[in-house]
């Protein structure tokens, strides 16, 4: 894959807040690809940044973040469903208006 798409993908991952989620399509749309292409990089290199934030747009986690998520949303007052889904209209961050 290529490192200076890896590098996008990354930095704006790291601009979401503390609090805030955002979508692996909502990124793909800021710096190109597809939410498969985002969610690889993610799979591949996401340890270091706030992986966390980047979710599923029906505001649910891939199954390979087995509940290690849960703790970085309480932690952070992540506004969540009783179910643990995430409340996508008050958590949603846009990297393409980020302020």
């Amino acid at each position: 894959m290529d490192e200076a798409y890896v590098e996008r993908v990354l930095e704006t991952v790291e601009q979401i807040p503390p609090g805030r989620v955002t979508t692996y399509g909502a990124i793909a749309a800021v710096v190109g690809g597809g939410p498969r292409q985002v969610g690889t990089v993610m799979a591949h290199h996401g340890g270091p940044v706030p992986w966390w934030r980047v979710v599923r747009a029906d505001g649910t986690l891939p199954p390979s973040h087995d509940g290690r998520a849960e703790a970085h949303y309480e932690a952070e007052g992540t506004p969540q469903r009783a179910d643990g889904r995430l409340i996508m209209l008050e958590a949603f961050w846009d990297p393409a208006d980020p302020d």
